[in-house]
């Protein structure tokens, strides 16, 4: 049976028996704590938190999850890896323990044929809670399993709850037993290797007021309404279902795999057993692709663009781990192109969004193998040279044994060009050098600290979750930013320091939540609203306007006068102009969107944007930079409409409304069931977003398109300037063209031309300065080497030739290195200041290197002295460095460097 024919019966099944179908959410959520969504239940928690009212009493779904948390272990086990999805059903204040045990047994026995997943019923084994008798007896006496077959197990295997103070209760697990192949008779206690967990029955029933490990809390009591929350691992049932022994082996899995192999010429399970632990190599390296390439699908179809932090990064490293393996396996060419599209067949089948969104999706994963594969191909040049340098260390002070890369090579290499740390400790084995990993570790640990701090310290007033989750509870915040500027409120809540306190007095910093404001609060790309508070007593400025919880806005104000304090009627005061340039900018961002789309086509979708009075950015799937003249027709297509004056209007709908309409979800925002769309010239532009609007498109103004840059793998960015700061911005650039025009002493259409003009005499002027000066330096050459010095019978010259280039230095030393013939051993050091930076090059004739003076040696000592570094051949070598004043004394090394390897041959 298909994955997708398992996940249609879920959702079939649980529909007949009264579930509302939920549609996934997508992977990135709303939740300050997750990097991902995790688990099923996880778009479920305000309802079992009580801080949403359920609009069903029953639900059921299939969730899109991701867990990286063990992602070097994928491959390894058959147990890791990183995106799965959790078939859920669930129950609020609905049915309990009965229903959830006798659905799921439904379910699971009922033939095939008739709906079910047909699986044994002798080969399903039940675990329940220690204590939980009501449990045991409905899995004994309702369901019919022998109490032999029923397996009492403590809290650290049948107990829930979320890690803090909150619902919880005891679970019920379903098994399957494997068979004796796989393991020890006995049960789930004896081997879950043999019986596979397949299903959770979580009976949510108690209010925990404390949390210290997941067997030490407290129970306060029963909740008001009891809840059922279950997870099954859909793959783990394709495992059963399609008669595999792991995940890697299912069919949206496995072609990927098989599709690798190929391309690498290895053979998948020539060597492994049923289980994927202590695989061979190349096993663990193909199933790395298989889970990884899958993963990025997923990601960057739900809107998360490969970046160097936070969930970007995740994307990052799964798609590098993915091409590495590739290459570890001796596949050097572009493997995304051949895997990606295989997965995504694979996947449509219950995601069809990911065949319509190919083009961006793919766009974005191939930019960032083919910007991975330039850094290894950078990153193993620089280890290479990091390599020897450890080499030649080691050799110094003890024969070559114990060569050590540093903790800070290692990590320059990972932090400054993204080469992996594990690539790192490979290819540097493979040399026979060790890796301070330890001192790799401090350093990333520091980052981690740093970027901690800087998270902390941002947007939360440096306040805990837990004190907004007080605030939250007394009411979500009436926000009416769309239907005004100003409103009477009373203030719930003062936050200083992160610590709740009764009274901000004038001078401190910190926040305010009122029962009801209309300022805006930052999200969805546009900033917050800026305006006052005002008191009774005095003003309050405000700063920042963010939701550090899902229903509650927080104001960073600095109180200017007059204390304020809980409980007091204040009134919202939103600065009119700043709000009107911010609803010409977001609007704007809208207007530029549908231009790139009309333009470019559908495929240029957004991936991020960004906009605050009179500017915005747009960040947008695309492969390659724009000309100057679709940069233009952008611009054209976007005023356009600003000058039709486009209606400009919002609606509420579902989600499936929403979608069905045409409206663009944009990528990385996670939205709620009924949904708010944007149009603009109806659906020339329709957008799901929560942002302030003009109300015509007139009513934006000019806009001018500042520029286009590229921000990452298959993503670029445009930014514009809006409205008045749009005229500002081309009143500024007609003065620069006046004034050039006035230099050049042209009319500015005919400034192109004559630019270009000057630059072309530019450029042969310099090339004409550049062969007088190679003239002046070869004309030299003769008394040049007439003063070559002896070193223990080598001919030295050592000169230094000026402000001349690297290949002019070049071609000086080679002429000085002929003048002084074959005769007898002979060596050139010739440097020159190319640009403000030294250059060498070091040259030798034959009887010098048959003594044993290569150039390659000399120059590496040079460079060293000059603060760079280089190499080359025995015979002729270049490197530099950034000091030009130790130009001199790398002469004087290098002519040391000769005698010793003279008189020591």
């Amino acid at each position: 049976m298909e994955t997708a024919e398992i996940r249609r019966r879920w959702l079939t099944y649980f529909e007949s028996k009264g579930h509302t179908v939920v549609a996934s959410a997508p992977l990135i959520y709303d939740d300050p704590n997750l990097l991902f969504v995790n688990a099923g239940m996880v778009p479920f928690k305000p309802y079992f938190l009580g801080q949403q009212t359920p609009p069903w009493s029953r639900a059921t779904t299939v969730q899109k999850c991701v867990r990286t948390g063990d992602i070097e272990e994928v491959g390894k086990t058959s147990r890791h890896g990183t995106f799965f999805q959790m078939n859920g059903n669930f129950s609020f204040g609905d049915y309990f323990k009965q229903g959830a045990i006798e659905f799921a047994w439904g379910l699971l026995t009922t033939s095939q044929p008739e709906g079910g997943y047909g699986l044994d019923p002798e080969r399903l084994w039940p675990t329940v809670f220690r204590d939980d008798d009501e449990a045991f007896a409905l899995w004994r006496d309702v369901i019919g399993i022998p109490a032999d077959r029923i397996t009492r197990r403590d809290e650290d295997d049948n107990y829930w709850h979320m890690g803090v103070p909150g619902p919880g209760g005891p679970c019920s697990e379903i098994f399957f037993d494997r068979g004796q192949e796989y393991g020890a008779p006995g049960g789930p206690a004896v081997d879950e290797d043999r019986y596979m967990e397949i299903w959770n029955l979580v009976f949510m029933q108690y209010d925990l007021s404390a949390v210290r490990s997941k067997a030490d809390f407290d129970i306060a009591g029963e909740l008001p309404n009891r809840n059922i929350d279950t997870g099954m691992g859909l793959e783990r049932m394709a495992c059963l279902l399609q008669g595999v022994d792991n995940l890697y082996e299912i069919d949206e899995v496995y072609p990927v795999l098989d599709r690798a192999a190929e391309m690498t010429g290895k053979k998948y399970g020539e060597h492994s057993s049923h289980d994927a632990a202590h695989s061979h190599p190349d096993d663990v390296h193909l199933r790395v692709v298989a889970d990884h390439v899958r993963s990025a699908l997923m990601l960057i179809g739900d809107g998360v663009t490969p970046g160097n932090e936070g969930r970007g990064y995740v994307v990052r490293r799964m798609l590098r781990r993915a091409v590495r393996s590739m290459r570890l396996l001796g596949y050097g060419g572009k493997a995304l192109p051949e895997l990606l599209p295989i997965s995504m067949e694979r996947m449509k089948q219950s995601y069809p969004e990911l065949e319509t969104d190919f083009a961006r999706i793919s766009q974005i994963a191939y930019g960032e193998e083919e910007a991975f594969r330039r850094t290894l191909d950078q990153g193993t040049t620089i280890l290479d040279i990091a390599v020897t340098k450890a080499k030649q260390s080691a050799a110094s002070v003890g024969g070559g044994r114990g060569a050590t890369l540093s903790g800070e090579e290692a990590f320059a290499l990972h932090d400054t060009y993204g080469f992996p740390i594990d690539l790192t400790l490979e290819m540097a084995q493979e040399q026979g050098v060790e890796v301070d990993g330890a001192g790799f570790k401090r350093l990333m640990q520091q980052q981690r600290d740093r970027a901690k701090a800087d998270a902390k310290s941002k947007k939360s007033g440096h306040a805990h979750t837990e004190v907004w989750k007080k605030l939250r509870e007394l009411g979500a915040t009436d926000w009416r930013a769309y239907d005004g500027l100003a409103c009477e409120a009373t203030v719930r809540g003062l936050v200083l320091d992160g610590d709740e306190t009764k009274e901000l007095v004038p001078g401190a910093t910190g926040q305010v939540v009122l029962d009801r404001t209309t300022f805006y609060a930052e999200s969805g790309g546009q900033i917050a609203d800026s305006g006052i508070i005002t008191t009774p007593a005095g003003t309050l400025k405000v700063l920042d306007v963010q939701r550090p919880v899902k229903g509650l806005v927080v104001h960073t104000v600095e109180v200017q006068d007059g204390p304020v304090q809980v409980g007091q009627s204040v009134e919202t005061k939103v600065d009119p102009d700043w709000r009107l340039s911010a609803c010409q900018a977001h609007s704007g961002t809208h207007v530029v969107h549908a231009a790139l789309r009309q333009v470019l086509g559908k495929s240029a979708l957004q991936s991020g944007s960004y906009n605050k009075p009179g500017y915005l950015r747009l960040d947008f799937a695309w492969s390659s930079s724009l000309s100057t003249e679709t940069r233009s027709e952008i611009e054209e297509v976007a005023n356009l409409a600003v000058r039709q004056d486009l209606p400009v209007s919002a609606q509420y709908m579902s989600l499936p409304e929403a979608r069905e309409w045409g409206a663009l979800a944009l990528f990385g925002e996670t939205y709620d069931e009924q949904v708010r769309v944007v149009q603009i010239g109806g659906p020339w532009s329709r957008e799901l977003c929560g942002g302030t609007h003009v109300s015509h498109s007139s009513q934006v103004g000019a806009l001018s398109i500042l520029g286009e840059s590229s921000v990452g793998s298959g993503v670029r960015r445009v930014e514009a300037f809006v409205g008045i700061d749009a005229l500002r911005y081309l009143a500024k650039e007609r003065a620069i063209v006046s004034e050039i025009s006035s230099l050049v002493k042209v009319a500015p259409a005919e400034l192109p031309e004559r630019i270009s003009d000057l630059l072309t005499r530019v450029k042969d002027a310099e090339r004409e300065i550049g062969r007088l000066k190679q003239e002046k330096a070869l004309a030299a050459a003769g008394s040049v080497a007439d003063q070559a010095r002896d070193v223990f019978g080598v001919r030295f010259v050592g000169y230094q030739a000026g402000d001349v280039s690297g290949d002019q230095v070049r071609s000086l030393a080679t002429d000085l290195r002929a003048r002084l013939g074959d005769d007898a051993p002979a060596v050139v050091a010739v440097t020159g200041t190319a640009g403000d930076r030294p250059v060498i090059v070091v040259a030798t004739n034959g009887p010098a290197r048959e003594w044993g003076v290569r150039a390659g040696d000399l120059v590496k000592i040079a460079a060293k002295t000059l603060g760079g570094g280089g190499g080359g051949k025995p015979d002729l070598a270049q490197g530099g460095g950034s000091d030009v004043g130790k130009v001199s004394d790398a002469l004087t090394d290098v002519e040391h460097a000769v005698g010793e390897a003279v008189t020591s041959r």
